[in-house]
């Protein structure tokens, strides 16, 4: 007879700190300390807003503008005398927290759902939207488009083009892996609007295969999210990929 899996053990409650203790410690370590205390998984592409107080993303910049400075120092950049490098470490802290991994510390951008008085329940296609995201592995810029295929329902809330784009960078602007990132934006717009068919087309250049490894400059990823009436109806999915391939030539 085959057993189950043991159970893992659940994870370790951590030691009460006041919050005289919290404030003692640099604002990463205090922002740590709540995700650990609740048990809230803090991964790349996680957002972790929520656990940021007003003031502590400029504490999180000296942080990172200081490691960076370090990072320089390690690979023997002269920064007190180069004055191609002697901001870098600044640079780069503002770039990580305030834009590139910005989907990370802002909370969603606020998103006005009005109800779909018409009944619509025809193909809608939201598209190209361009995407900056930075691969998990290796920080390397993706660079793409997405195209988004809804067919609502008399229930479904409708919000206007420009969130699509305003969520799409919200969810790209993390580190990333594309696989995961377009399943994140499918969650994210199947809670949103409710449809009754949601499809997602992303094409991207990952720099980690231009810039480094193999260097190739012609490969590119192309995935896909089918769900609802666009997983069960081949004409309805045969039609969304058809007027992308047109949009695209």
């Amino acid at each position: 007879m085959s057993s189950s899996p043991p159970t893992p053990p659940a994870a370790p409650a951590l030691l009460p700190r006041s919050e005289e203790e919290l404030a003692r410690l640099p604002a990463s370590e205090r922002i740590r300390y709540r995700l650990l205390d609740a048990r809230c998984r803090h991964h790349a592409n996680d957002n972790i807003s929520a656990f940021v107080r007003e003031g502590e993303l400029d504490e999180l910049k000296a942080e990172v503008q200081a490691k960076a400075q370090e990072l320089l120092h390690a690979l023997v950049i002269d920064t007190d005398s180069d004055h191609n490098t002697h901001g870098t470490a600044e640079r780069l802290a503002r770039m990580y927290i305030d834009e590139v991994f910005g989907g990370r510390y802002r909370p969603m951008p606020t998103v006005t759902e009005f109800p779909n008085a018409e009944r619509l329940n025809e193909l809608m296609i939201v598209g190209p939207i361009t995407v900056r995201s930075a691969c998990s592995h290796h920080l390397c810029p993706i660079l793409g488009k997405v195209w988004v295929g809804l067919l609502p329902n008399e229930h479904s809330n409708l919000i206007g083009l420009s969130k699509y784009a305003r969520i799409c960078d919200w969810i790209m602007s993390r580190p990333q892996i594309q696989e995961e990132a377009v399943m994140m934006l499918a969650n994210e717009l199947q809670e949103r609007v409710r449809p009754d068919g949601l499809a997602i087309v992303m094409e991207a250049d990952h720099f980690c295969m231009h810039w480094r490894g193999v260097k190739d400059d012609e490969s590119a990823m192309v995935n896909s999210v089918m769900r609802g009436a666009f997983l069960k109806d081949a004409n309805l999915r045969r039609e969304f990929l058809s007027l992308l391939a047109r949009k695209q030539s």
